[in-house]
């Protein structure tokens, strides 16, 4: 059996993480993120491919591509896209296989407009508050067949 691969998509200022307030996404930086998804690519056996734009058409675009490349699931954190990319949310919906969003931040507990999802729906979970273990438990959750408690 060939292992999963899993797309890990970050959108906006995600490249920006351990520069960008501390106070709120700490102080690790992106390249610590990767390291640390690589590393758990490497522990879990599976192909973990990871992927940053700060443009809405290229995340959509690389949504569209996984259709075509084998991927077996999605982690998507899409920044401020989140709250109101219906485009990346269509694309998102496009795609069967198991998906999950991912917040660094608790974003219930942040400005109102960061409360609302219009990506979330099209998720089969949604990840927030975890810091940047959360990458981690959403890597698990599509490992495990993508199956949510709900």
């Amino acid at each position: 059996m060939k292992p999963k691969k899993i797309l890990v998509i970050n959108g906006p200022n995600l490249n920006f993480l351990g520069i960008r307030e501390k106070n709120i996404y700490g102080t690790q930086n992106y390249q610590a993120l990767l390291d640390m998804i690589n590393q758990k690519a490497v522990e879990s056996g599976c192909e973990i491919v990871n992927y940053q734009s700060n443009h809405e058409g290229a995340i959509i675009d690389r949504i569209q591509e996984a259709y075509f490349d084998g991927t077996d699931g999605i982690v998507i954190n899409p920044g401020a896209y989140t709250h109101y990319s219906y485009a990346i949310r269509d694309a998102l919906a496009s795609i069967t296989v198991p998906k999950v969003e991912i917040h660094i931040s608790d974003i219930s507990a942040r400005e109102e407009f960061r409360k609302v999802s219009v990506t979330a729906p099209v998720c089969d979970r949604q990840i927030y508050g975890h810091g940047l273990e959360g990458y981690l438990e959403a890597v698990d959750f599509i490992l495990a067949g993508g199956l949510e408690d709900r």
